[in-house]
Parts: structure tokens; sequence; C-alpha cells
């Protein structure tokens, strides 16, 4: 390498560091600026957030999902207080006030004494009064009572124990009075039902009787082959009491070609001397 070169190159070093140069940050602080405007950004979404949950927690007593909440929260309470023997009617203030809904607006008022109250079929109106109106208005267990051996004679059946216990206040004791006059069945989705127990029905059947019904198949015979068995036997079967199937008429198809034939008449001309023997011969005179 050229040494006058080298020489300019030491020089320049020597230079370089006998006068050292400092450098401004100024990223930090472009930074630091930056990051201003962001936390506004911040704290502008911040009460954006809070408004927009103060409007929402406004707009919940104005829903839909509120007002039927609360209508839901008052039949209960009327079906409970039914159930423990408070059977009076209420007026809606008093409503209100024990189911603690004296918060609601006016709005929601208007709209539960003019239709939901009116229309919901398990509340009973009186003037201006509402109280619970179950499926079964039931006093005591006679009344109970009375309604099985009802339901018993005209052949529908038992009832429904959540329909007794609705109607019936402290249906619990009542039942337990009644002891082995009623009976309960359970179904296969676990509802019980209550029927009447008539022990004039209670009479014993011989074993042999028994037996012979028990030893009959039916199971691969329809209901046709049953009632023609039991019609050769001599033995007429009940008969169905239901309303019958009907059978659809089957119209006749209107032939266009066909016309009526019109047949000509003979012997117009002797029509008073020919007589008429289709009901046998007239006697003589």
């Amino acid at each position: 390498m050229d040494p006058a070169l080298l020489r300019e190159r030491e020089q320049f070093k020597k230079r370089a560091l006998s006068n050292p140069a400092v450098e401004k940050r100024q990223a930090a602080s472009d930074s630091h600026k930056r990051k201003k405007p962001k936390v506004d950004k911040e704290g502008s979404s911040g009460t954006k957030h809070g408004a927009e949950s103060s409007n929402g927690s406004f707009n919940i007593k104005t829903s839909s999902g509120y007002k039927f909440g609360c209508l839901a929260k008052i039949v209960n309470y009327m079906k409970t207080r039914h159930q423990n023997g408070d059977t009076h009617c209420l007026t809606l203030e008093e409503i209100l006030d024990e189911t603690k809904l004296l918060d609601i607006g006016m709005k929601q008022k208007h709209w539960l004494m003019t239709e939901a109250l009116v229309n919901n079929p398990k509340i009973d109106v009186r003037d201006g009064t509402y109280g619970f109106k179950p499926k079964y208005n039931l006093k005591d267990k006679k009344a109970l009572l009375r309604l099985l051996d009802k339901h018993d004679q005209l052949g529908l059946g038992g009832v429904l124990l959540d329909d007794v216990e609705e109607g019936l206040p402290n249906s619990a004791k009542a039942i337990k009075a009644l002891g082995d006059q009623i009976i309960f069945v359970t179904k296969p989705d676990k509802r019980k039902i209550l029927f009447y127990n008539d022990k004039h029905c209670q009479f014993k059947v011989d074993e042999e009787f028994q037996k012979l019904w028990r030893s009959v198949p039916v199971d691969s015979i329809d209901e046709e082959k049953i009632d023609e068995y039991l019609k050769k036997q001599g033995i007429s079967s009940m008969q169905e009491t239901g309303p019958k199937k009907v059978l659809p008429v089957q119209k006749r198809k209107n032939k266009g070609g066909q016309r009526k034939r019109h047949f000509k008449t003979h012997n117009n001309h002797l029509a008073g001397v020919l007589e008429d023997y289709s009901e046998g011969v007239p006697a003589k005179k």
C-alpha cells in the first residue's frame, strides 16, 4: 500500500479522536409525543364504553325480556300464595309490593293491567283485582274426592298430581288424609296420576278363571279377528263409540262421449184399445 495514503489515514484518526461528537436522541422524544394521543384515545374509548354500559342498564327495564320476567314472577307468586291457602284477590299495587317490583315504569304497569294479566290463563280478574286460576279449583279433601269420583263415573280416567297440587291448598295434607280412598299410578315420564279407589269393584276372581284368561295368547291377533271369533261363539263385542272413519267416495268418471238414447214408441194408434196386464189379469165382471 502507498505510504502516503497510510499517513493520511493516521492523521484522520487523530483528528477524529480529538473532536468527539454527541448525537441527539430524537427517537425517544418522538415516541413520547406519539404515545400521548394513544392515551387520549384510550380515555375516550373508556368514556364511550361507560356511556354504552349506562345506556344498556337504562334500556333493560324497557326490553321485552324484563317485562315477561316480571309477569312470570307475578304468576309464580300468585300460584305459591294460592297453594298456601291465600286465595283472596289482590290489587296490582299490592302484588307489586309483595313481589318487590315497585321500580317498574308506568308503561309496564299499563301493559300488565290491559294485556298481560288479563289475557293470562292462570290469572283470574275480578273488579280490578287479581287471583290465581288453577285447572281444578278445590277447597278441601272432600272436593278432591268428588272430582276423582266424577272422573271415574264418566270414564275420564285420573287427574294429574301436578294439577291437584296447583288447585288444592295444602294438598299434601289432604292427600295423606284420604289414605286408601285414592290410588297413585306413575306414568313412564314419572308424572303421577290420582284415581278414585272404588271399593265396590274389589272382588276376588277364581284362580282357575285367571289361568284360563292368561293362557289365551292374543298378541299376534288383530281386533278384527278377535271380533270375528267372538261372533262365532255367540258373544257380542263392545263396539267403539268414537267417530268412525269415513271412506272417501270415489267419483264416477263422466263419459262425455255417451248420450242418452231415445227409443221410438210403437202402437201409438192403439193407445185406447190395448189394456195393461202388469198387475195381473183383471177379474171378469
